[in-house]
């Protein structure tokens, strides 16, 4: 990492802590103390300042210091699509996505995923769980920003780019391609950067994935000892395919081939069905819920109440154009309260703005098997921690300060973001990148791509403002 300027220590002090530890404890006037890349104190200003008199002191009155935010389900490439497929109508997952990252050259994936790990930081973001294509090309190019990360590559082996035509096809050899990639990926970046960048075993989804595949993908998270990822139920067309293929539901035919349980996070449950939401419930998978981007075309019909109250670890996530996760915590605070199937229909006050913000930060720890870590401030877990700029005016007056964030905080608000220890950002600058080229080769990229997929598909149009 390019930034050096935390050192080995450093003491926060003046600041409203929101520690997120089991108590929910907020300290006025409070101070984090840091020793490499870890928690060494949380309490008091003048507590501390005691204790680590030999630290160096960074002044945070005015500041909120709170745990960087956990984005447990995004796809940084597909940026490229921002302000393309949200208004476009038809299949956005197989008639875009898909088709787009397999045009994408190496180079514009890798520039496409930097804008969103610079987006993420200004976010406030501290960690960001990736499962997409081509992982290996272009993983550096996050990993050189400083961000924590999971990484995944969506192993699928069905012939993805026929399915926008009604077509599914499995072929071995295509799976083998995955399989090739995902050994590499591991290979190459699982446990590396002094731990800080971690790997994932990813099936795409039930529909474009056999029992063969399911069971290639399982070995490999036993071998490599990952805990694994999967969209569910994210499309009536996946819903369909697995009827007519297996006569089960998505979730029941991953239960059958053993892609069920608390090492599992799965994406999205919009066409999950009550039985399907209580199968998954007692097999402990936790729920990577998106419900921004899963809100661009009408709120997001997932049955999140009944998921709730069946105890589901509920995380947070972004998924496609967006890397901010201010806007999931406003937007999945409004469809958690209509209360979607749930005891509560109707709408309501529950779940609480502390319990939409543990979604981003405590749950995803633990849907990552790293509570003992991440998720919260407290002595022992690593540095990654984000400072808010309270006095802004649409955060001001604050009364409840946590509710404050969640109905109304964006990224402006964020003023540093550190990650081990270490500042990626501070006082309002991006330390680990040249922002201004970020941006500039992103735009270049999302054209490029763009005009290679109008090129090699001749079904799928540009958009207008590309024509």
């Amino acid at each position: 990492m390019a930034d050096e300027d935390a050192g080995d220590s450093l003491l926060i002090t003046g600041a409203t802590v929101l520690t997120l530890d089991d108590k929910r404890e907020i300290i006025d006037n409070g101070a984090i103390a840091i020793k490499g890349d870890r928690i060494a104190g949380v309490g008091l200003s003048n507590d501390l300042r005691r204790r680590f008199p030999e630290m160096e002191t960074l002044d945070a009155t005015g500041k909120a210091v709170m745990p960087g935010f956990i984005n447990s389900h995004t796809h940084a490439v597909l940026l490229v699509l921002r302000g393309t497929v949200e208004d476009m109508s038809g299949d956005a997952i197989f008639g875009y996505m898909t088709p787009i990252s397999f045009a994408m050259s190496d180079t514009e994936r890798r520039a496409l995923a930097r804008l969103g790990c610079l987006e993420a930081i200004r976010s406030g973001t501290t960690t960001m769980v990736e499962p997409f294509r081509f992982i290996t090309g272009y993983a550096q190019g996050m990993v050189e920003t400083g961000i924590r990360l999971w990484l995944s590559e969506n192993g699928a082996d069905a012939l993805t780019l026929k399915i926008r035509h009604g077509i599914y096809e499995y072929d071995r050899a295509f799976g083998e391609e995955f399989l090739e990639r995902i050994v590499t990926m591991v290979e190459q970046f699982h446990d590396t950067q002094d731990g800080r960048v971690q790997c994932q075993m990813a099936a795409h989804a039930p529909d474009v994935c056999s029992p063969w595949m399911l069971g290639q993908l399982n070995d490999l998270a036993r071998k490599h000892n990952l805990t694994r990822t999967v969209h569910l139920a994210q499309s009536p067309g996946e819903v369909k395919q697995v009827r007519v293929a297996y006569d089960r539901t998505p979730a029941e035919y991953l239960r059958d081939n053993d892609w069920l349980g608390s090492d599992v996070v799965a994406a999205h449950w919009t066409y999950c069905t009550d039985a399907d939401i209580e199968l998954l419930a007692e097999y402990g998978v936790h729920m990577a819920h998106c419900p921004a981007n899963s809100s661009r075309r009408g709120p997001h019909q997932v049955r999140i109440g009944r998921i709730l109250d069946a105890g589901v670890n509920v995380v947070l996530g972004t998924d496609n154009m967006t890397e901010d996760m201010f806007e999931a915590l406003k937007i999945g605070s409004i469809i958690h309260r209509g209360g979607l199937g749930g005891k509560h229909e109707g709408g309501g006050v529950d779940p609480t703005p502390q319990a939409t913000l543990d979604a981003a930060t405590r749950n995803g720890a633990r849907a990552l098997g790293r509570e003992a870590d991440l998720g919260s401030l407290e002595v022992g877990k690593k540095a990654d921690l984000t400072i808010l700029d309270l006095n802004q005016a649409y955060l001001r007056p604050i009364i409840n300060l946590v509710s404050s964030i969640v109905h109304y905080g964006n990224p402006g608000a964020v003023e540093s973001v550190m990650i081990d220890g270490r500042f990626v950002m501070r006082d309002g600058r991006v330390l680990t990148m040249d922002e201004n080229a970020v941006i500039a080769e992103a735009q270049e990229a999302a054209v490029a791509a763009w005009h290679q997929l109008n090129h090699t598909s001749a079904d799928i149009d540009l958009p207008p403002g590309l024509r």
